[in-house]
């Protein structure tokens, strides 16, 4: 059976498209809810960190290395460092553990 990969295109553009609109067709009216509204606040933090702490923990070829990483980061992020600066700090002590490791 040959398949149409025009059809799966369309209804990967349908289901994104309607996730996009009916949000904005279906809510008219400001979100007065405290939980959904914090709810929403945080879904792209959420995603963002889902989508990331995966990645640091199998980008190295050590995974201890990530780990320490993301802790450096966090240390560096704490302290106020910006986003160059603690991306320096956390490629460092990458290539440390490795070596060392």
């Amino acid at each position: 059976m040959k398949h149409n990969v025009y059809i799966y295109i369309f209804i990967m553009f349908g289901v994104s498209f309607l996730l996009r609109v009916l949000p904005l067709t279906l809510i008219r009216r400001k979100i007065k809810n405290r939980t959904v509204q914090s709810f929403l606040y945080y879904v792209p933090y959420v995603t963002l960190a889902v989508m990331t702490f995966p990645a640091i923990m199998e980008a190295t070829q050590v995974p201890l290395a990530g780990l320490l990483a993301l802790a450096g980061g966090i240390v560096a992020a704490w302290f106020g460092f910006g986003l160059f600066p603690t991306a320096v700090v956390c490629s460092v002590i990458v290539f440390v553990t490795e070596m060392v490791l």
